[in-house]
């Protein structure tokens, strides 16, 4: 047995517990859970095992405990979709996302490739205007033009997208607008099909017999802080995609319908406090069909690589922050009840139900503004099951970044599950594990959360593992480009 090791003259404390990991006897499996992971940036850790049983001969086949870990838990990725919490994990989000696509686009995971010979457009939804704000617009040549204000504004100025007027800006209904936009999204699928219905000179009910409308979908923040939506949108038989849809159901009577439903896509909100307000999508309405065998500017991968890159993005892409605001203790109700039942002033929050005050936020002031006025928002009674409180580090937006129909293509769960069975796989070939019978074999496991995130010594590890993924990656891309270097 190894003497411990004394480590008090190393000051830092990340290199210590590093010192410390590789002197551990399995100190390989200690950088394969992490390598396993890709340096998921804040990993979840496990305790527990699980026996795989043949009920047949009632024998153990194979067993795995987290006490036979030389950490002793198990390191499993956190999953999270946003670039800004986790690089690893999104890029597996996006890469799924990418195939989910495009595989409605060009066919593949169970969807026939003669999909791509069905209508389809790429459409783009835009927010309306609540203001008018900095842009910056140029013209046909590149031409850098003035705003409104007389600049010329660089690509990154932050000033873009704030209001010219801050005091005349709708705030409120730049808020709400971000709030109902899943509910108008999901009003203009329905005005879809009623409008691709009376174009064509049918019924609703003659034409969900005659074809179906499919679509996927994904949020993009605009520099305003208001969400836009982009959506590709196919024409199928009445099975799906395994049919093609009849010879009249064309790209141009999809498009026409898409904008009379765009047009006709209002939410009214009614409050005591702000009055009536009429939702609506922009004026600004992008359709674009997709070509068929991509020989057009806009193909299959296009498309695809376009949703995908904006299915890990969130709000903080509009300057906003990436977390909640709300107080944990309270959950943003700025009291907790008492053992008598009353209302005790939090005193995490000190009453105000923010986990830190908006006031000190690191960001710009529109941002900050739009920030505020959400959660005032959502403390009003008529507005209270929005939750805006709960979503106002999100500018008040509370809807799916992504989302498809039913019938578009495959699930991320099914991309999940192929991934998992491909893994399994290669261990029994690198294990030489035996093949078990399904109707015989039985799992049994048992799972407890322990914590989150990596040891000191670790994060050093996960730090220089996304670093070799970042570096093979930009060689690969310098490759594409470059060509392959000379030796």
């Amino acid at each position: 047995m190894k003497a411990p090791l004394d480590l008090r003259h190393v000051a830092s404390l990340a290199l210590r517990d590093l010192i410390h990991l590789a002197h551990l006897t399995d100190f390989d499996r200690v950088q394969d859970q992490i390598e396993r992971i890709r340096g998921c940036t804040r990993p979840v850790q496990l305790v527990g095992s699980t026996q795989t049983r043949d009920t047949a001969t009632d024998s153990i086949v194979r067993s795995y405990s987290t006490t036979d870990e030389p950490t002793g838990r198990l390191l499993t990725a956190c999953g999270n979709r946003r670039a800004s919490r986790c690089p690893s994990c999104s890029r597996l989000y996006a890469a799924d996302t990418y195939h989910l696509i495009k595989a409605g686009l060009s066919g593949g995971k169970s969807v026939p490739e003669t999909v791509r010979t069905h209508p389809r457009l790429f459409v783009t939804l835009t927010a309306p205007s609540f203001g008018p704000v900095h842009n910056r617009r140029t013209t046909d040549a590149g031409e850098n033009l003035a705003c409104r204000c007389g600049t010329r504004h660089p690509t990154h100025d932050p000033a873009l997208g704030t209001p010219l007027s801050p005091t005349t800006y709708d705030y409120t209904g730049a808020v709400l607008w971000n709030a109902h936009a899943g509910s108008l999204w999901a009003r203009f699928t329905t005005y879809l099909r009623r409008e691709l219905a009376a174009h064509l000179g049918m019924t609703q009910k003659a034409l969900n017999a005659a074809l179906r409308v499919s679509f996927a979908k994904v949020a993009e923040y605009q520099r305003r802080g208001l969400v836009h939506f982009h959506a590709v949108i196919r024409l199928d038989g009445p099975e799906g995609s395994n049919q093609p849809p009849p010879p009249w159901a064309t790209a141009d009577a999809l498009s026409h319908a898409v904008t009379e439903a765009a047009e006709r896509a209002v939410l009214t909100v009614t409050s005591d406090a702000i009055g009536e307000r009429e939702l609506r999508w922009g004026n600004q309405l992008d359709i674009r069909e997709i070509a068929a065998l991509g020989d057009g500017e806009l193909t299959d991968q296009k498309v695809a690589a376009y949703v995908a890159k904006y299915a890990t993005k969130s709000a903080e892409d509009s300057g906003t922050v990436d977390r909640s605001l709300r107080c944990p203790h309270c959950t943003g109700r700025g009291y907790q009840r008492g053992p008598d039942g009353f209302r005790d002033l939090c005193d995490a929050c000190e009453g105000t139900g923010q986990s830190e005050p908006i006031a000190d936020l690191p960001v710009h002031s529109h941002v900050r503004q739009m920030i505020r006025t959400a959660w005032n928002l959502g403390h009003l009674p008529e507005f209270a099951e929005l939750k805006l409180w709960k979503w106002a580090h999100m500018l008040g937006f509370r809807g799916h970044f992504s989302s498809k129909s039913r019938r578009y293509s495959t699930t991320l769960s099914a991309l999940r599950n192929i991934r998992r069975t491909w893994r399994t796989e290669q261990a029994h070939t690198t294990d030489n594990r035996p093949e078990l019978n399904e109707e015989t074999t039985l799992v049994v496991s048992h799972w407890q959360y322990l914590a989150s995130g990596y040891s000191p010594g670790e994060e050093l590890l996960a730090a220089q593992v996304r670093h070799d993924i970042a570096q093979t990656r930009d060689h690969a891309d310098r490759r594409k480009t470059e060509g392959e270097p000379w030796l």
